[in-house]
C-alpha cells in the first residue's frame, strides 16, 4: 500500500520545514533518496508528488522537503507568502537544511542508503552536501548549474544592491516581485569555498548521475558538460529536446508523465538501483 506522511523538523534561524514521506509498505530496499527543490520552487511543484509514488512503487523511500526560506509556510506549503524569508534565504542557508533534513532521515530509517537528488539548484546544493557528508551513497543532479556564484552582479549593481538592501525577482508565474537582501550577496563572498562546486565535483568519491536537456534554457547544457569535465566518473545522460524542467508544467493534471521526464526518471532508477 502507498503511504505519505508529513513532518515538521526545525530548520535555519528557527524556520520550521516541512518534510513528506511516500514509500509503500511492505516493500523493503533500504533505500532512501532525499529530493531538494529548485529555485522558486517547492517540494510540491509540477509532477513531483507523481514522482515520489513513481519512485515508491519501484521500490525507494521518497522524502522531499521545502527549505525553510523558499517563502512558502507550514499552512500553505505550495504558495510564496513569506518573502521575508525568501529574502533572506542564502545558499549556506539551503545546505545547512539539507543537513539536518538528512539528520532526521538517519534517525527514521536507521541503516539505509542515502542518496541525494535534486533539481536545478537542489541539484547544485546537493553536489555541494557531498562535500561536507560521509554518510550519502549517490548524487543525482536534474538541469543543474555547474556555478552558483557566475551569475553575481558586478561592483556597479552590487553597490546599488548593497545602498538599498533589496533587490527583486520577478516570478512569471505567481506574478509576484520576490525580493533578494543585500545578505545574499555578502554570503556568497563570504562562502565561496564551500559553494565552489567544481572542488566539490572534482573530489566527489561516490557515484554522481547528471541529467541535462541540450534545449534548456535556464541552465545551459554547457554545464552538464563542464560537471563531466571535473570527474569522469560522473553519469552524465543528455535528453535531446529537453527543457529546463523536462517538458513538465504546473499545476500538473497529467495521467502520464511526458517523454523527456519518463526518460530522466527511468534513467535515474535505472541508476539508483545498479
Amino acid at each position: 500500500m502507498l503511504r505519505k506522511y508529513n513532518t515538521i523538523i526545525n530548520g535555519c534561524c528557527e524556520k520550521s520545514i516541512l518534510i513528506d514521506t511516500t514509500l509503500v509498505d511492505k516493500i523493503n530496499k533500504k533505500n532512501v533518496v532525499i529530493f531538494s527543490h529548485g529555485f522558486k520552487g517547492f517540494k510540491d511543484w509540477g509532477p513531483f508528488n507523481k514522482i515520489a509514488e513513481h519512485f515508491a512503487v519501484n521500490g525507494f523511500v521518497f522524502v522531499k522537503f521545502n527549505f525553510s526560506h523558499n517563502g512558502t509556510s507550514i499552512e500553505k506549503p505550495n504558495d510564496f507568502v513569506d518573502l521575508s524569508a525568501f529574502g533572506n534565504n542564502n545558499f549556506c542557508k539551503e545546505l545547512d537544511d539539507l543537513g539536518l533534513v538528512i539528520n532526521w532521515v538517519i534517525n527514521e530509517f536507521p541503516n539505509y542508503d542515502i542518496s541525494l537528488f535534486g533539481h536545478s539548484r537542489g541539484g547544485a546544493i546537493s553536489m555541494l552536501k557531498s562535500k561536507e557528508e560521509n554518510r550519502i551513497a549517490n548524487i543525482v543532479s536534474w538541469a543543474s548549474p555547474s556555478d552558483l556564484l557566475s551569475k553575481l552582479p558586478n561592483h556597479e549593481k552590487a553597490s546599488k544592491w548593497k545602498k538599498n538592501n533589496i533587490s527583486y525577482i520577478f516570478n512569471s508565474r505567481t506574478k509576484q516581485n520576490m525580493p533578494l537582501y543585500y545578505q545574499f550577496y555578502e554570503n556568497c563572498l563570504a562562502n565561496k569555498s564551500r559553494l565552489d562546486i567544481k572542488n566539490a565535483v572534482s573530489n566527489m568519491k561516490i557515484p554522481h548521475l547528471h541529467v541535462h536537456g541540450n534545449a534548456d534554457s535556464t541552465v545551459s547544457i554547457d554545464d552538464a558538460y563542464n560537471i563531466k569535465t571535473w570527474n569522469p566518473k560522473v553519469h552524465l545522460h543528455v535528453i535531446k529536446d529537453a527543457d529546463h524542467v523536462f517538458s513538465s508544467c504546473h499545476p500538473y493534471s497529467l495521467i502520464h508523465f511526458p517523454i523527456a521526464l519518463m526518460e530522466a526518471i527511468d534513467k535515474t532508477i535505472k541508476f539508483l538501483k545498479n
